[in-house]
């Protein structure tokens, strides 16, 4: 008898990638993009004491295509890929308006965030808070009343 079939095993939590880039489980990128939502490929991850974004977004000026925007934890990457005016047979480029929120662990600084365009990728870096070492300590007890 050949190999038996298994069932698939399925966790009871949203795989940690998917939390991450805010996808809904169970909800193929195909049927997004029908309708009408253009998921921006991305990969996160920790370099040097810098929470690190990478986006998948090729053909874009980042000069006047893409805009980036923080807020308390929640960094937002927006593009507009609009679509030249030639007569073609046939295109499979994607067109239209792209956004992207991606939660990071802790509030996004106002300072120190960069963000760079090369070769189709965008690449965000966001410094992270300094991790502050704390030991056993006592905490004093005052009498009140």
């Amino acid at each position: 008898m050949a190999g038996a079939l298994s069932p698939r095993h399925r966790s009871l939590f949203p795989d940690l990638r998917e939390w991450l880039e805010g996808g809904v489980p169970g909800f193929p990128a195909v049927w997004a993009a029908a309708a009408g939502a253009h998921p921006i490929p991305i990969e996160i991850s920790e370099e040097g004491g810098q929470y690190v974004l990478r986006a998948e977004m090729p053909g874009l000026d980042p000069e006047k295509d893409i805009e980036i925007s923080a807020e308390g934890e929640t960094l937002t990457v927006k593009a507009e890929h609009t679509e030249c005016r030639e007569d073609k047979r046939h295109s499979e480029f994607r067109y239209g308006s792209f956004e992207r929120s991606v939660r990071l662990p802790a509030p996004i600084p106002e300072e120190g965030v960069t963000a760079d365009y090369r070769d189709g990728i965008l690449t965000v870096r966001v410094p992270q808070p300094e991790k502050k070492e704390s030991g056993p300590r006592t905490i004093a007890v005052r009498r009140t009343g």
